[in-house]
């Protein structure tokens, strides 16, 4: 295995470096304050062709290998979390779904549009009762024909057909209150557990009864909207299922084992942006008529750091070869996952210790990582359940 990147994956990591460096780094206080959508930063990021870096060019993406996308989304996440966040979701979540389980139909009618940055997507899978225990999920795809004529009212008569009729709800959603697809996770026979789960792409401005209930006011990933969603009677046509009926659950399962190596690259992302603003702060700021960098105990802080976010990254490129190879990752991306999403913590928290106090103000931007970094164990998996998963793979 050999991670020493290629010319060209060092020319595109380079040109996200300089975007965010331009663009993100000095927005990155304005977006965590204000925690609005920063939409003319996906349009940018679109036109550099940032928005389908792993989707082929025949569906309008960039055809890049995954440690190309990987380093890139590391980039984007030293400069803002919630950008890094909203980049995951749109191309390892929503992205990937129409790719490997859509028809060519889908693929040129939704996928094209968001791998080209035109469309943003979310992925609406969680709800309140059914966050790891995803078979608990209620909302429900009922098949239009299967319901009475006295159970079909209004636009739901009107578009009765072949197809499915929507009710129920998701919570968590990363992009949901705008985007411009969504694919949707609900089950089409509620009696057959994780095998009664189908997934469907929705298109918010066209499809009646899709309701955003509104967003939630989080600790971290300011910008990024997290929103619930609600479905009332609302029509899918049969051509919106992707793939089989019943195989949204393993859908889901292949889709976050893949997205779980780019939260990694998030978690590698904070965490360097934490060490590089402690090695700014500690060679400038002095104490005891020096610069802190010189006491060892400050030195040990800074080595812990960065040997940490190398480690992280190292696992992040070893799940990201084995999927290059289309080899099982399932492990590898789990490890991943879990060891940066601690270690961006871990690297954050020791950048507000190095800060001191000021560390606990907003008047610097480490406490701003610390925030963001806690995420990174929760969605997508927590980090309670890749444990299991890791020893389930160990114990197989």
């Amino acid at each position: 295995m050999d991670f020493s990147p290629s010319a060209e994956q060092r020319q595109i990591r380079e040109m996200v470096a300089e975007f965010v460096d331009e663009e993100v780094v000095p927005r990155a206080a304005d977006i965590d304050a204000d925690d609005e959508f920063p939409r003319d930063l996906v349009e940018q990021m679109a036109e550099l062709g940032l928005m389908g870096m792993p989707i082929p060019e025949e569906y309008d993406g960039a055809g890049l290998d995954y440690h190309s996308y990987a380093m890139a989304l590391e980039e984007i996440s030293r400069g803002s979390g919630g950008l890094g966040t909203i980049v995951a979701a749109h191309i390892s979540l929503a992205c990937n779904m129409v790719y490997e389980f859509g028809d060519e139909a889908q693929k040129e009618t939704y996928l094209a549009p968001m791998a080209a940055g035109e469309d943003v997507g979310a992925f609406a899978l969680s709800e309140a009762g059914a966050g790891s225990d995803v078979p608990a999920m209620e909302t429900t795809a009922e098949r239009s024909e299967a319901r009475s004529a006295s159970e079909r009212s209004g636009v739901a008569a009107e578009r009765d057909g072949d197809g499915y009729v929507v009710n129920g709800g998701k919570l968590w959603i990363s992009n949901g209150s705008v985007a411009d697809t969504v694919v949707l996770f609900a089950k089409t026979d509620p009696e057959a557990d994780n095998k009664g789960i189908s997934s469907f792409v929705v298109r918010p401005e066209e499809d009646d009864g899709f309701v955003v209930e509104g967003t939630e006011h989080k600790l971290g990933d300011k910008g990024c909207p997290t929103a619930e969603l609600r479905f009332d009677d609302m029509f899918l046509p049969e051509e919106r299922r992707l793939g089989e009926e019943g195989r949204g659950f393993v859908h889901a399962l292949k889709t976050l084992n893949g997205g779980r190596i780019t939260i990694a690259a998030r978690g590698v992302g904070i965490a360097q942006a934490a060490l590089d603003e402690s090695l700014r702060y500690a060679q400038d700021r002095e104490q005891f008529g020096q610069p802190i960098s010189e006491f060892q105990a400050i030195q040990h802080k800074l080595a812990d750091m960065d040997t940490k976010t190398s480690a992280a990254r190292m696992l992040m490129h070893r799940a990201a070869d084995l999927k290059e190879r289309g080899e099982p990752f399932v492990k590898e991306a789990a490890q991943a996952k879990l060891y940066a999403s601690e270690v961006s913590r871990e690297v954050a928290n020791e950048g507000i210790q190095i800060h001191g106090g000021y560390g606990y103000t907003k008047d610097f931007p480490v406490e701003r990582f610390y925030r963001d970094a806690k995420l990174n164990e929760i969605y997508e998996g927590t980090s309670e359940v890749l444990r299991n998963t890791i020893a389930d793979q160990l114990l197989d």
